[in-house]
């Protein structure tokens, strides 16, 4: 029986529960939708939870608190793609709930996964069934359940486990696009593969790895889900000292009454809030009631579409003093010079030149099959020697990490929601500097929708979608996130772009080609969408980018 646990038998747990994922990343990263790289779900969970290995390893703890601190300090510095920024909320909510813990009981973890759990489900605007989420709440309201009446973390694992193996299956029919392509929920794979690795420890057997491990270039996580347009105008968001005693039940009921998206945080000294509503002059004055305001902003939303991207805990929760990080992970600012920059994440030097060319200031290399961390990001934003610093993370599941650096810096960052290079490459020649903020944001949003991206790849495996039959090592085209047709016939798939471009009509077209195209196989595709569309300016760039043969952009 094992009643309680010490730092160092945490330690290790977090350890083991890290190795099995990284052993098994491949696998989940396999449990794509589309049959394209698109996410690295495995790899993003395991780098992600090892950051925080690396941070156990460099600062030894002699409490649970202090293992939880460390641990979730660098996975939210570590965090990549989506499947990590929430793996990492998961560890800072946990941490919360393990303040004053010297060691550890089954009522303490229990304690620590239902945190975790809600502020995973908090920081989502819109949190989906049938995901990491899920998986993640029905373990913790297991652990919930036992700590009732037992106290053994053996028994509980034994617990745990089945349920969340039945909750990852479950995962298939909760989930309309999962059901389609008949797979569970990849993010929901790593979260049992590292409880799964937690209770190898327990048992004495902790998982380890025998230096074979290795990255590799792997497949992808499954399609983002659509979000619904925003209803309201204006995206509010504020910071107010808690000032008075009045009871914050209050403001969020009446900020779920007037608006969607809400987003509420509140902790003994400040209130941290965000919603989409037609009235924000009286939010703000509401909020005025409970003190004096830290922040204020307020976007123009209206027609702008959104997804999964806001995420936030109060700046005094997440601030490093209050999460113990290594020092060495705590990147300097740069002194501002002038009030706005920009940072760009895009991979491949021909993509990299035209980003300098057009005046961004900092480049994060990253994209498919490689997100960027946070803290990636985070170091670009503090190079740059502005007040204020845009970020155009360029992918879809590169946003969230994005915004996880807000709350870690004293700059404003300001991120521009950029699914695609093409659509960032637009937004930063939108950049004007004369006109007022909100202007400016609005201007570079307005730009990143006026934007198709077409993207030619290769189908990494047999499939089918949508009634669809693809053959592995095919090109497979894309626009946006819809498959438009596969086969190795490169023509007729250009012909298929062509007709979907004709739907909308375009004036400009131009044409990135990867690493491994040449030069005039480039141009023999330039050629033929010029005589698609004899009157749009069409240009053949070299992009050298990764994973994509060609990204076109359609204006």
């Amino acid at each position: 029986m094992i009643s309680q646990i010490n730092a160092a038998q945490y330690e290790v747990m977090i350890k083991s529960g890290a190795a099995l994922l990284e052993k098994n990343k491949q696998f989940v990263n396999e449990l794509n939708v589309f049959p394209v790289p698109d996410g690295d779900t495995g790899t993003n969970m395991s780098m992600t939870i090892n950051a925080g290995v690396t941070a156990m390893d460099a600062k030894p703890s002699q409490t649970v608190t202090a293992v939880a601190d460390t641990a979730a300090g660098a996975l939210l510095r570590g965090a990549r793609g989506n499947s990590g920024v929430i793996l990492s909320l998961l560890f800072r909510g946990m941490s919360k709930a393990l303040k004053g813990v010297e060691e550890m009981t089954v009522f303490d973890f229990s304690a620590a996964l239902s945190e975790g759990v809600t502020a995973a489900y908090k920081a989502v605007m819109r949190p989906t069934e049938g995901t990491i989420l899920t998986v993640s709440r029905l373990v913790a309201d297991a652990a919930a359940k036992y700590c009732q009446e037992g106290s053994d973390f053996m028994e509980l694992f034994d617990i745990l486990i089945p349920v969340g193996e039945e909750a990852l299956r479950n995962t298939t029919e909760q989930n309309p696009v999962l059901k389609k392509a008949g797979v569970v929920d990849s993010g929901g794979q790593g979260y049992v593969f590292l409880i799964k690795g937690m209770r190898s420890a327990l048992m004495g057997e902790p998982v380890t790895l025998d230096g074979s491990e290795k990255g590799g270039s792997d497949t992808a996580d499954f399609a983002s889900f659509t979000d619904a347009d925003i209803t309201f105008t204006y995206c509010t968001e504020f910071i107010v000292n808690r000032e008075n005693h009045k009871s914050p039940e209050a403001l969020r009921d009446y900020l779920s009454g007037i608006g969607d998206s809400l987003v509420f945080v509140e902790d003994d000294e400040i209130i941290k809030a965000h919603v989409h509503t037609d009235q924000p002059g009286e939010v703000l004055t509401k909020a005025l009631k409970y003190g004096s305001f830290v922040s204020v902003k307020i976007e123009n939303m209206r027609n702008q579409h959104t997804q999964m991207v806001f995420s936030s805990e109060p700046k005094a929760m997440m601030h490093p003093k209050n999460i113990e990080t290594p020092p060495e992970e705590q990147p300097g600012e740069a002194e501002p010079e002038k009030k706005y920059g920009v940072v760009a994440v895009c991979a491949g030097d021909g993509i990299e030149t035209v980003f300098r060319d057009i005046g961004v200031d900092a480049l994060v290399t990253g994209g498919q099959t490689m997100n960027p961390s946070t803290e990636d990001i985070l170091k670009a934003i503090q190079s740059v020697p502005a007040e204020t610093v845009f970020v155009l993370p360029n992918n879809k599941n590169i946003i969230m990490a994005a915004q996880q650096c807000d709350p870690l810096t004293e700059k404003n960052v300001i991120v521009i929601p950029s699914k695609t290079i093409p659509q960032g490459i637009s937004a930063l020649i939108s950049f004007d500097e004369s006109l007022p903020e909100e202007e400016m944001i609005e201007a570079m949003k307005a730009a990143c929708k006026s934007v198709r991206t077409a993207q030619i790849t290769y189908a990494s495996r047999d499939s089918e979608f949508d009634g669809m039959e693809i053959s592995a090592g095919e090109y497979l085209a894309l626009l946006e996130s819809s498959i438009v047709g596969s086969g190795k016939d490169l023509a007729s798939l250009l012909s298929a772009l062509s007709e979907r471009f004709a739907e909308d009509g375009c004036d400009v077209i131009t044409i990135y080609y990867g690493e491994d195209v040449d030069e005039f196989s480039a141009n023999a595709v330039g050629a033929k969408l010029s005589a698609d569309f004899p009157e749009a300016d069409v240009t053949v760039v070299y992009g050298g980018q990764p994973v994509y043969y060609y990204m076109i952009s359609a204006e």
